[in-house]
């Protein structure tokens, strides 16, 4: 048998793609593009996430929460209806991880639609979801305090 010659992917530190989805930096360090993914998972995801600064609230349904801190991984199966924000005080960073890869797509897109610095749009969030088989859910559903996510114009309206 012989041995496969296939060559390993190094990201430099400081190196990969970076764009911003409202206040959120993004940067990608593997888009999947050098490992193998399967179609049959296409019209699902999974994703991981390590806090590696601050910390990290998961909101999940019916008001659950989980805070994340500092070397904490979180783990989001299939269809998981989950979203998460920081609302501390000190920065929060993250590694995340999404399985097919093509689901960082999603940000792409964020990024194209999204003005830089300011919350995303409730309603673009949605509709950009849409594309990636991933479904919304809503806000009453996860019961959550609806300022931490959307813009000024948006905060009155999520309160009616």
């Amino acid at each position: 048998m012989e041995t496969p010659n296939v060559p390993i992917n190094f990201v430099p530190a400081k190196s990969g793609e970076t764009f911003k989805v409202g206040h959120i930096t993004i940067r990608i360090m593997e888009d999947g593009s050098n490992t193998v993914s399967q179609l049959i998972a296409a019209l699902a995801h999974d994703e991981t996430f390590l806090v590696t600064q601050g910390t990290l609230r998961f909101h999940a349904l019916s008001g659950a929460t989980i805070d994340a801190a500092l070397g904490d991984y979180v783990t989001v199966p299939p269809r998981a209806p989950h979203t998460f924000s920081n609302p501390y005080d000190e920065p929060a960073k993250f590694f995340n991880t999404y399985t097919p890869a093509f689901y960082i797509n999603y940000f792409r897109l964020l990024a194209t639609i999204s003005e830089g610095g300011k919350p995303m749009n409730p309603e673009a969030n949605r509709k950009a979801m849409a594309y990636f088989a991933t479904i919304g859910v809503a806000d009453d559903e996860m019961q959550m305090d609806k300022q931490q996510f959307y813009a000024n114009g948006e905060k009155e309206e999520a309160k009616k």
